[in-house]
């Protein structure tokens, strides 16, 4: 059997492809791969594969995001390091945009919802090596600490 190498990008329904699409480019970064012609879809790019993650129109009638559903919690976003992260938290608040900050101690992580209410970490890790990050997930009676940013 095949062994996984990695998640090679995520696909996400919303209600509106512009909208969505402006909130994942001038918010948090994105960069446009290629926009579908008729507006159906945009897949957007880190800046070092094809794509990353794909916005594609829902159908109509389509149900909404439930967040104590079954289905997707949240995906998450690697950043450098936590100037990155400070910047990206500092846009969310400037659009008035919910944010939970945590630290995980192998990661300094904020939380918060595209504007379909799917949910979205962005993070950076604190240790360089994948290991040490590993050990410290691991260490018993390690808990979650509000990671200061402002």
């Amino acid at each position: 059997m095949g062994k996984p190498r990695k998640v090679g990008h995520l696909v996400l329904n919303v209600k509106d492809v512009a909208a969505s699409t402006k909130f994942y480019t001038e918010i948090l970064g994105f960069g446009i791969a290629v926009e579908r012609p008729d507006g159906s879809g945009t897949f957007l790019t880190c800046g070092e594969q094809h794509h990353d993650l794909a916005l594609f129109k829902a159908p109509v009638g389509a149900e909404p995001v439930h967040p104590q559903g079954i289905g997707l919690n949240h995906f998450a976003v690697n950043v450098e390091n936590l100037e990155s992260l400070r910047e990206v938290y500092q846009r969310l608040q400037e659009k008035g945009i919910p944010v939970r900050t945590t630290d995980h101690g192998m990661t300094g992580s904020i939380y918060f919802n595209d504007p379909d209410g799917n949910g979205i970490e962005f993070y950076f890790d604190t240790f360089a090596d994948p290991a040490d990050g590993l050990a410290e997930m691991r260490r018993p009676g390690r808990r979650n600490k509000e990671l200061v940013l402002g």
